[in-house]
């Protein structure tokens, strides 16, 4: 139990050493926090001059709330849980992989690093999407998940930061579910995955934005801004939800769950029983938690 406390001390002092780093940008042009404000700005920008709903304000409803969201899910949420609690389940997995003989190691059908390195980015890419949106599918089938996921789904009016409006326990969800297969293609530098997120980044902030593209013949490999609004739709024809994809739609049109009956522009957004859930940060945080209870 102390070594495992020692770690959470160690891993709260590194990624505060981080932030301060990335604040007062001691970091390269992989910088997260300077990166998020730029993607922001410039989808922002896209959206004034390009807007699909041509009477959204330009501070549409909920703005500051997803703002607030999208730093505090970015980087405080990490600072609060997902860096102590990442590393501690790393190092109690390997500990219950050495009590059977193995490792990490053992585990690796291959290393990206004896790959070229656009192929070994284009695996970590398309495993690590595919990944998702398996797991997207099934925050929107097991009820505890979708009381959890309803927080993002709460969305009325669609902007680029809604992107990052969503509860804490997701990216718990996300990143547990993406541990193992991860792991099995090897690591990666750091800078080489920064190029991944931030395309990553800059696509769901493209689909949440108030633009009305779907990026021609490319709308059957990446999601956009015309197919991932009916993923919002207070409306849909199945129980468990349409248009899954993260980053690329390609999973939704192989697995049949694509979905763009006509133009989506004016539809309405959120869930059945949306006009009682809470407003606030704090509230919506607890909101699952109530439930459960």
């Amino acid at each position: 139990m102390e070594k495992y406390l020692e770690l959470i001390r160690q891993s709260y002092q590194g990624y505060w050493n981080y932030l301060q780093n990335e604040f007062l940008m001691q970091t390269g042009w992989d910088n997260y926090f300077y990166g998020l404000i730029a993607i922001s700005i410039l989808v922002w920008i896209l959206e004034l001059i390009f807007p699909w709903r041509k009477d959204q304000k330009i501070f549409r409803k909920d703005f500051w709330l997803d703002t607030f969201y999208m730093f505090f899910n970015f980087f405080l949420l990490n600072l609060i849980v997902l860096i102590a609690l990442s590393n501690t389940a790393d190092a109690y997995f390997k500990e219950l992989l050495g009590k059977i003989g193995l490792s990490i190691g053992s585990l690796q059908l291959f290393d990206v690093d004896n790959l070229p390195k656009w192929l070994g980015l284009s695996l970590f890419f398309i495993i690590s999407d595919f990944v998702q949106w398996n797991t997207h599918r099934l925050l929107h089938r097991v009820p505890l998940l979708w009381k959890f996921h309803q927080v993002h789904h709460s969305v009325k009016e669609m902007g680029f930061a809604a992107h990052l409006r969503y509860h804490w326990m997701e990216p718990v969800v996300y990143k547990s579910l993406l541990y193992i297969p991860l792991a099995i293609i090897g690591g990666f530098d750091a800078q080489d995955v920064a190029i991944v997120h931030f395309f990553a980044l800059t696509v769901g902030h493209l689909n949440h934005a108030n633009l009305g593209w779907d990026y021609g013949p490319f709308k059957y490999i990446f999601n956009n801004p015309k197919m991932h609004i009916w993923h919002h739709s207070k409306e849909l024809p199945v129980r468990f939800g349409v248009n899954f994809g993260l980053t690329l739609s390609l999973w939704d049109y192989l697995f049949k769950t694509n979905y763009i009956p006509k133009d989506g522009r004016d539809i309405e957004l959120g869930f059945e029983g949306d006009e009682s859930f809470p407003q606030s940060f704090v509230e919506q945080e607890l909101y699952p938690i109530k439930f459960k209870k």
